[in-house]
């Protein structure tokens, strides 16, 4: 059993029972460690807060990770509170839905800026934010998909954020290594998020990976917890910059 006590980790993306950062959390709590949820904005707070509850000792936090200065006001408030941090959760995505459901050649200037920024410059922002606090070393984890490496009709501009993502965490593992942080990214297989709604036929992704993936399933987002909980224990500790795939073996297959 992996314990975690006097472990602390930050999740951030927490946005409601569906999120794979709530079934992270969930899992890196039931391991001891101390957690701290971070949710985007005030329309996000109440479900957010209300799941934090469930977590005794578990604490809420808003940040919006576009923003610079609520960046360095939240990692102040975690220098604070915990002093120190051992894990990093970034489990945020997004673009713009015209450009998930349009045809990729009409991805607008400003939706491959948004996709990018929001969900693989913010990875960067928080790694410089919470390295100087991760004093004993640490794990920062990503959430990627699959789409980053082969075609996935109408995932469009967030395939290239991915693929971007998944560069972002090998520089990352290489710039942090000396510090004793490790760097990774889960390549979890689709499920049934509140950002995946976003994505034009989910449910014939679903239905494909389940028909070709070995164990013929789609995964759990606490599967992914499990992973998320591995690597953020010392048991991973010589593991950095790779993608880690929880997607029942589909990545695999050729056809």
């Amino acid at each position: 059993m992996i314990d975690l006590a006097g472990k602390t980790a930050v999740v951030f993306g927490l946005a409601n029972k569906r999120s794979i950062a709530w079934a992270i959390a969930q899992k890196l709590h039931a391991a001891g460690a101390t957690v701290a949820g971070c949710y985007q904005n005030e329309r996000m707070k109440l479900e957010a807060e209300d799941l934090i509850r469930e977590l005794p000792g578990a604490t809420g936090f808003q940040c919006d990770v576009a923003n610079d200065q609520e960046v360095e006001t939240v990692f102040a408030a975690f220098r604070e509170k915990y002093g120190k941090i051992d894990a990093l959760v970034h489990a945020i995505a997004y673009a713009p839905a015209e450009d998930l459901r349009g045809e990729f050649i009409n991805t607008s200037r400003e939706g491959f800026r948004i996709a990018h920024e929001v969900s693989v410059y913010s990875l960067i922002a928080l790694s410089r934010a919470v390295a100087p606090l991760m004093t004993e070393g640490g794990s920062i984890m990503t959430l990627t998909y699959y789409a980053a490496e082969k075609v996935v009709p109408n995932y469009n501009v967030m395939a290239l954020a991915k693929a971007s993502l998944e560069a972002t965490v090998r520089y990352l593992a290489w710039n942090l290594g000396p510090k004793n942080i490790r760097v990774n990214a889960i390549s979890a297989g689709p499920i049934k998020t509140l950002a995946a709604r976003g994505i034009g036929s989910m449910g014939d992704m679903l239905k494909a990976a389940a028909d070709r993936a070995p164990l013929h399933r789609n995964v759990d987002q606490l599967e992914v917890g499990g992973a998320a909980l591995f690597l953020a224990s010392d048991l991973s500790s010589a593991i950095t910059g790779e993608t880690i795939y929880v997607d029942c073996g589909y990545n695999i297959m050729g056809f």
